[in-house]
């Protein structure tokens, strides 16, 4: 009966074009996948297995004058054969998604999938209007509207709401980079940090401020750019009241009144309160000089001195501090 519901359910399916399917397609689809509801996968395939795994048990059945340990030999054997064969069998894979080829060997994955076609999603947020195909899913978008965030970094106690958020976050204390740019070499610790650092090679800036004309690679940046010129400053220190236009500011900040330093050195120990002052450090360790004058060739450890070094070019003299002027008297 499966196959004949199959064979329906890939005659159906073959009639929707590569556009989006009508809501009549996507009934029929539903309909026909909730037909398929069979909880044991491919019982019919199953059935002919088993049976091989009996007539191969027999087969290797010992007589009961052997050796006591060619019993427990043979036995062993037995029972690899018939873990192997029940491997194979839970590895057939009789529902196939006929859009897109896809296998599955039980019909709740395969339900699953299929609504990524159909486009259901059941599941309802109760704090806003976003849906899910999967209650997982639900239930880890909704703790964005509690503030639940249960997974803990135990070097600088940051609070996360995804395992996977805190396995990236555990990098910058360990310094690992992962993803490395095929053009320069540079390397990343999130992919997503790699990809918007590619857009320096490409050029590719389609974000534009309307106020003062400045291009950025993502609307994200953009968008926090802007908050320059309308003064807004959504983030509160707890401490002192202070407001800031970025989270990571008031985050850096916070720590002067905590005293908190949760970005170590790896080579010499010494903490850093910002993850970028420990990437500087690490040039001195490390010795790279990623900072190149376009005009001479000449490389440099920080910006700083970079941008010192091309008042040579320039002819300009680099501007003072007035401050230093005060201490040196």
């Amino acid at each position: 009966m499966t196959s004949a519901l199959t064979r329906s359910f890939s005659v159906a399916s073959s009639e929707l074009s590569s556009a989006a399917i009508s809501e009549r397609q996507r009934q029929s689809l539903l309909k026909d996948s909730e037909k398929m509801s069979d909880p044991e996968p491919c019982r019919i395939k199953q059935e002919e297995t088993e049976e091989k795994i009996d007539v191969m048990v027999n087969s290797e059945e010992l007589s009961k004058d052997e050796e006591k340990h060619h019993v427990r030999s043979e036995t062993q054997t037995q029972s690899k054969t018939v873990r192997s064969f029940s491997m194979k069998r839970t590895a057939v894979k009789c529902f196939t998604c006929t859009l897109c080829g896809k296998g599955f060997s039980y019909n709740r994955p395969f339900k699953l999938h299929m609504m990524i076609h159909t486009g259901e999603r059941p599941y309802k947020c109760s704090h806003c209007d976003k849906r899910f195909s999967q209650f997982g899913h639900l239930k880890s978008h909704e703790m964005i509207h509690t503030g639940e965030k249960p997974y803990t970094c135990d070097q600088c106690s940051n609070t996360f709401l995804r395992p996977s958020d805190l396995k990236i976050h555990l990098r910058v204390h360990t310094n690992e980079k992962p993803y490395s740019c095929p053009e320069c070499g540079k390397r990343f610790a999130q992919h997503a940090h790699l990809k918007l650092h590619q857009h320096v090679h490409t050029g590719v800036r389609e974000f534009v401020c309307f106020e003062c004309e400045k291009t950025f690679i993502t609307a994200g940046h953009l968008k926090q750019h802007q908050m320059i010129h309308t003064g807004e400053k959504p983030y509160t220190c707890s401490h002192c009241s202070k407001t800031f236009s970025h989270i990571g500011h008031m985050n850096a900040h916070e720590r002067v009144h905590t005293g908190e330093k949760p970005f170590a050195c790896t080579h010499c120990g010494k903490s850093f309160r910002v993850s970028s002052s420990l990437n500087s450090h690490m040039l001195t360790h490390t010795g790279e000089k990623t900072h190149k004058c376009d005009q001479c060739g000449k490389s440099f450890l920080r910006r700083s001195h970079l941008n010192r070094h091309r008042s040579v070019h320039t002819k300009e003299k680099p501007p003072s501090c007035s401050l230093r002027k005060s201490f040196r008297r």
